[in-house]
């Protein structure tokens, strides 16, 4: 019986020392909910340090997303040129070309024109390739800046066979092919591409590239050779 009373008594022990640990528990609960609460509502000051953990995915996405850039572009369409009168009144034109200068099939002249900035101005500039009819061959390349009272200067011109201008990044680039004396119109045997900088008024050349290309392929000229077997 002793032992059991023994028994009984620490038994009612440790239920009070169960009991007072959960009472201690619970108010050490009660104390951090209290200190986190205070904590919460400090941070939510716009001077107060961050304590409530990591941001959240929408402040994530919101401080890690770009800005929208603004448009900044300021270009405006360049004014419409009478590329044909321009060359018909040019006394830079000769006046072979003039007279070559002529509506394929009664319709359309064969002109190409081009808008941009190569001189620096104010106001685009106009470049002019002109071709023949029947194998769109370029035969004259102009270059017009305009003038303050709205008329055009020639400060370019380039009048030789399969000659072709462009603008590039502020700069002309004047592409002419090179043909042997056994080159058909499709096929030349290379081409010369020369870039043109402006400079104190005029076009000054600062690089030029001569490309040759193989005649061994895409003339058209001869049969492909037969398949062959293989022999046992």
């Amino acid at each position: 019986m002793r032992g059991l009373k023994g028994g009984g008594r620490s038994a009612t022990g440790g239920r009070g020392r169960l009991a007072a640990g959960l009472a201690a528990g619970g108010a050490a609960a009660a104390g951090l909910a209290a200190l986190g609460l205070f904590c919460a509502g400090c941070s939510t000051g716009g001077t107060g340090t961050r304590d409530e953990g990591p941001a959240g995915t929408q402040d994530a996405v919101r401080a890690t997303m770009p800005s929208s850039p603004a448009a900044t572009g300021t270009a405006r369409p360049a004014p419409r040129a009478d590329a044909v009168t321009l060359v018909k009144n040019d006394p830079k034109v000769s006046k072979r070309l003039k007279d070559d200068l002529k509506p394929c099939g009664g319709h359309e002249y064969p002109v190409d024109t081009s808008y941009g900035d190569v001189t620096g101005g104010a106001r685009a500039d106009v470049v002019v390739n002109v071709m023949n009819c029947g194998d769109s061959v370029g035969i004259g390349t102009y270059v017009y800046r305009q003038r303050p009272d709205g008329s055009y200067e020639n400060v370019f011109a380039a009048e030789v066979p399969a000659v072709y201008g462009t603008i590039d990044r502020g700069d002309l680039v004047v592409t002419t092919q090179v043909y042997g004396s056994k080159d058909s119109v499709a096929y030349p045997s290379g081409e010369d591409v020369v870039t043109y900088h402006w400079s104190s008024g005029r076009f000054i050349e600062t690089d030029r590239v001569h490309n040759d290309f193989n005649r061994a392929v895409g003339g058209g000229e001869g049969a492909l050779p037969a398949p062959q077997t293989a022999q046992n």
